[in-house]
């Protein structure tokens, strides 16, 4: 598989990677057994986190033996010298390993957070004892805003930069891409299919491997779809006009209010699976009603009545979405698709 150089790392990871949240789903066994299959197919970039629950116990699991073959990435969430220190130690016995290869601060808000990881005597300093100490190799940084990622580029002290990047999200190509080029700061896309919501992979990663200093790291759940993922980049050409205009007509048709699935609004007070309900027009659009309109569906749908409309997820989420009306909406459509469909 093609290898790139990962900026200033100089580490040489694959073009595709690993990420790591979607096997927090599986059984250990299964999980164990997806990560093993990406290593087989020659992948050598792995992405977790502190908050993915048992990704990086099984992680560890996967990678036993086979330490060598592997860069391993994983995450802080908190601002918090203190607790960055305990989420890196923590990390390093989950995952089995005596040194992360990159360590990123997870999830950075906005740039008064950015001001606070990088702040003296802070969570930064923290990594950088770290670093010397070889208990991780390398300093990265992850954002939903694009601001804050392109402040901490210009800053030159992080080594990598993780940002969502798909033909919906393009903006990256022409605002953060030629920075991080500029800087030599290796670029991590995330949410390759937009947090699950374009549907054609094919389309999806044959716009992603136009960047081939890009390193991408899809979620996977099962071996196939890594499998197949594989094939098409190793199969890659040039995307036809016609392809191009199914990209226009996806990008037409999502606009930029839409949900990326992150799950960072989580969790609801009232229990709502806010993500699932947003992609309730997805579900109309390319599901039978029987699927969308009965069974766990109808009753996810129902919940949203007990919606406070408290403001909590709007405050968490990284897009800024305004998630009460936007689930609210989707309910007006959950039932008049029930009315449609006599159900």
């Amino acid at each position: 598989m093609r290898k790139i150089r990962l900026g200033k790392t100089d580490m040489m990871v694959t073009q595709l990677g690993l990420g790591g949240i979607p096997i927090q789903r599986l059984t250990e066994e299964a999980a164990v057994k997806v990560v093993s299959r990406c290593l087989d197919l020659g992948i050598n970039f792995i992405d977790t986190a502190h908050l993915y629950t048992n990704s990086e116990e099984r992680i560890g699991k996967a990678v036993k033996g086979r330490r060598g073959d592997v860069f391993l990435a994983s995450k802080s969430p908190s601002l918090t010298p203190s607790k960055v220190g305990k989420h890196l130690r923590t990390s390093l016995k989950r995952l089995g390993v005596d040194y992360i290869d990159l360590y990123q601060f997870h999830q950075v808000a906005d740039l008064k957070a950015l001001n606070k990881v990088l702040a003296p005597g802070g969570p930064f300093s923290v990594l950088e004892e770290a670093r010397e100490a070889g208990k991780i190799r390398h300093i990265g940084i992850t954002t939903h805003q694009i601001d804050v990622a392109k402040a901490a580029v210009n800053t030159g002290r992080f080594e990598t930069v993780m940002f969502p990047f798909n033909f919906v999200t393009w903006e990256p190509a022409d605002e953060l891409l030629p920075l991080t080029r500029e800087h030599d700061v290796g670029f991590i896309a995330m949410k390759p299919l937009a947090g699950g919501m374009l549907d054609r992979v094919d389309l999806a990663f044959k716009y992603l491997f136009q960047f081939p200093d890009v390193l991408l790291i899809p979620g996977i759940e099962k071996t196939a779809e890594i499998e197949e993922i594989v094939q098409l980049l190793e199969g890659a050409a040039e995307i036809t006009p016609a392809e191009q205009e199914e990209i226009a007509r996806e990008r037409k048709l999502l606009g930029r209010r839409f949900c990326r699935r992150c799950d960072y609004c989580q969790p609801c007070v009232q229990g709502i699976k806010i993500s699932t309900v947003m992609a309730f027009p997805s579900f109309v659009k390319r599901q039978v009603p029987e699927f969308y309109l009965s069974g766990i569906m109808a009753e996810i749908m129902e919940r949203v009545r007990l919606c406070s409309r408290c403001g909590e997820c709007e405050m968490r989420c990284p897009y800024h979405l305004p998630i009460r009306d936007m689930i609210a909406r989707n309910l007006r459509l959950y039932e008049k698709e029930k009315r449609k469909h006599n159900m």
